[in-house]
């Protein structure tokens, strides 16, 4: 059987392929991503799109991708609803609310929480920003989305055991190396990919500033790097 794999396309942006061949976008920036590999701003497929928040640098090319590759496309209720009115289908819009799953091509969608500020790409209202735990092939990948950090991850890794978490570093506009050291001890999880760094200036923090308990590998992917779940 094949392995699932997770690759970072710059910032927070990510795919994920399964064992079995699908293929999973998070947060898909790519195009306007600077870090974005030029082979990978032309998704040849897209099974599923899933999005934490609405902000531009996070809905990306969602619309597009799910226009083109009629992609399900799994978002907070009220971002969903957004998305729907720029075209996305309502029947491939699975909305769910915070502590809800669903499930689709074999994966699960668990909506968390995140805390950050929020709106949709024209400013409208587009519900709380949220984290993800997507289930795939056995395995757990938590995207802690755009957020600080805060008490209840220790809840998040009680309750959802992730193999892997994707954590925000880059200071500015999300947690940078010190509270995103904090928020891996609370969650204790043993694998953690950094994101949301490098891609602008402001982003000050890198992988290098964390400071894990022992035992924690810090993924330091390059954009277009791939690891196995």
């Amino acid at each position: 059987m094949a392995d699932t794999t997770l690759t970072w396309l710059g910032h927070a942006a990510f795919r994920v392929d399964t064992a079995d061949g699908k293929r999973v976008y998070i947060d898909p920036f790519l195009h306007g991503n600077p870090k974005c590999p030029e082979n990978e701003l032309e998704p040849e497929r897209a099974d599923i799109v899933a999005v934490t928040h609405g902000h531009g640098d996070h809905v990306g090319d969602t619309v597009d991708i799910a226009k083109k590759h009629g992609s399900t496309v799994v978002a907070l209720v009220e971002l969903a609803g957004w998305l729907g009115k720029q075209g996305v289908p309502e029947d491939k819009l699975l909305a769910p609310n915070k502590g809800g799953t669903v499930s689709a091509d074999g994966a699960t969608f668990t909506l968390v929480n995140a805390f950050h500020s929020g709106s949709a790409p024209d400013g409208s209202y587009g519900g709380e920003p949220s984290g993800i735990v997507v289930g795939v092939d056995g395995k757990t990948i938590y995207f802690a989305g755009d957020t600080c950090v805060f008490g209840d991850m220790q809840l998040i890794g009680r309750i959802y055991q992730p193999d892997v978490a994707v954590i925000p570093i880059g200071d500015h506009y999300t947690m940078g190396p010190r509270e995103a050291s904090v928020a891996i001890e609370l969650l204790g999880v043993k694998r953690v990919v950094p994101c949301h760094w490098g891609t602008f200036g402001l982003l000050t923090g890198t992988p290098d500033q964390l400071d894990v308990p022992a035992g924690v590998t810090v993924e330091h992917m390059e954009p277009g790097g791939s690891i196995t779940v």
